[in-house]
């Protein structure tokens, strides 16, 4: 009845004292809104919000394929499904020491004694040595009482460090994705690229069959067909550093779906894929959206944690320690009632002197959580810029495009009208080759644009926390990428 009495009290206490301070998360000065104005902050329908696979808002059935490869395959994400796991168990070892530990420890064995011991002779009647064997089946009990709450507070840390991971899991899917969106978007440019030569080496083929035709019947130079040759030249090098060029952009695609170079090939197409409008939504998302900044707010929650567990070294610790079982020299004799033994101890350490370590442990606690408060700040402000700097490109993108719509569109103008002209004998060849290289450049330069507003989309939902919704809390983990990670016999 004492020793119930005992644990009672004990756990009481325990329940009801925790030292350090609570966490909060800090109080950071955000604008009402962004800086960049533009339609992306018209009211939107309520259910019109980024998915959670969010480049299917791009229309492109292939990226949507890549995308799935990569989410199943990538060892990226495969090593960081392991890392959440190591943080899952660490928690689990903390929780663990909240309750106490029993241990099922069997003995047996033998020893011998000396005849000749001075300390009992009136027991060894003759100089001879004797034996003696003992059989000992105890369960053994131990239990640290968190008077203190420092057993809770590293609980509260590895939990915090969980949900770190997880958002770091986030992170790392959301990098993926938009690795994965920009390659493929690299890449179909440069299928447009190519297209856009090819057609341009056909036209300087059929120039120069004209030129030679002119040239035989003395209308042009040696030098008109130099000039000629040499333009011809220069695009099919350019073809060939194109070619290059979508090789790599291949491969790199094949490592981030998780295959190998020589198994992955995407033919040659070109995208329909249409910059999305997105709910931008105001600054203040950002802290719920971003899963960085949730990793970063998370390690600040359990480095607030690591202060209470540094106080609680300061004060005593106790310690209980309980064994039950049988014990007899002799197999028989095992289970009598008078073979039964029992302990119990509590112990308790309340430290004095230890040279000013507990001191310097909560020293670094309180600094590595300023260390914390200011990379949460950091995130913050990186994630404004990275939104800003995405609202600000498309912005520009658009107003450049239509600029380089009208520039196109009398580059070609200029082209037809000095082919006529050079056929009529108005012209020379250097005028036909100038209007061409610059309805060249300004073809190359309008697919160029498109690519760039193509990648500033992709930017934007990126620098927005990428895709999220409203009863999936970031830092989720998807159960299919749980399970197709899995490792045998888990």
């Amino acid at each position: 009845m004492m020793r119930s009495g005992l644990f009672a009290v004990v756990g009481l206490l325990a329940a009801c004292t925790t030292v350090g301070p609570d966490y909060r998360r800090p109080a950071v000065s955000l604008p009402v809104a962004f800086q960049e104005s533009g339609p992306w902050r018209e009211a939107r329908p309520a259910d019109d919000h980024i998915r959670g696979d969010w480049w299917t808002l791009f229309g492109d059935p292939v990226l949507d394929d890549l995308e799935q490869r990569a989410r199943d395959n990538s060892p990226r994400l495969q090593a960081a499904v392991a890392r959440l796991d190591q943080a899952r168990a660490a928690l689990g070892f903390e929780a663990a020491a909240r309750l106490p530990s029993v241990d099922f420890a069997p003995e047996v064995g033998g020893f011998g004694a000396s005849g000749n011991r001075p300390d009992q002779p009136e027991k060894v009647p003759t100089n001879r040595q004797y034996d003696t064997t003992r059989l000992r089946v105890p369960l053994i009990a131990s239990y640290e009482v968190d008077l203190w709450g420092r057993v809770r507070r590293s609980t509260e840390s590895a939990l915090a460090r969980l949900d770190a991971s997880a958002a770091s899991y986030q992170t790392l899917m959301l990098t993926l994705q938009g690795e994965v969106a920009q390659t493929y978007f690299q890449l179909r440019a440069v299928d447009e690229q190519q297209r856009i030569v090819q057609n341009n080496l056909d036209i300087r083929r059929r120039g120069r069959d004209l030129v030679v035709l002119r040239k035989q019947g003395g209308l042009a130079s040696e030098l008109d067909l130099s000039r000629v040759d040499a333009e011809l030249a220069a695009a099919e090098a350019e073809a060939v550093s194109l070619k290059r060029r979508r090789g790599e952009l291949e491969r790199a695609l094949a490592v981030l779906v998780g295959a190998t170079p020589e198994s992955f090939s995407l033919p040659e197409a070109n995208t329909r894929a249409q910059i999305p409008v997105v709910p931008v939504g105001l600054p203040a998302d950002l802290l719920e959206r971003r899963p960085d900044v949730a990793e970063a707010e998370r390690l600040l929650a359990a480095r607030n944690a690591q202060i209470g567990v540094a106080t609680a070294a300061f004060f005593p610790a106790v310690r209980l320690t309980g064994a039950f079982g049988v014990e007899s020299s002799d197999l028989s004799d095992l289970l009598r009632s008078d073979s039964v033994l029992w302990g119990l101890t509590g112990g308790l350490i309340q430290p004095i002197f230890d040279g000013g370590r507990n001191r310097a442990r909560l020293e670094r606690a309180r600094a590595a959580y300023a260390e914390g408060v200011a990379d949460y700040r950091q995130k913050l402000l990186v994630a404004l810029e990275e939104v800003e700097n995405a609202l600000a490109a498309l912005r520009m993108f658009d107003e450049q495009a239509q600029a380089q719509a009208r520039r196109l569109a009398g580059a070609e103008r200029a082209a037809d009208l000095a082919t006529i002209r050079y056929k009529a004998g108005l012209v020379i060849v250097l005028e036909v080759i100038d209007a061409q290289r610059v309805r060249l450049q300004a073809e190359r330069e309008a697919s160029q644009l498109r690519a760039q507003q193509l990648l500033a989309g992709i930017a934007l939902i990126k620098a927005l926390g990428g895709g999220w919704t409203p009863d999936a809390p970031v830092g989720a983990v998807p159960p299919a990428a749980a399970s197709a990670n899995a490792t045998p016999g888990s």
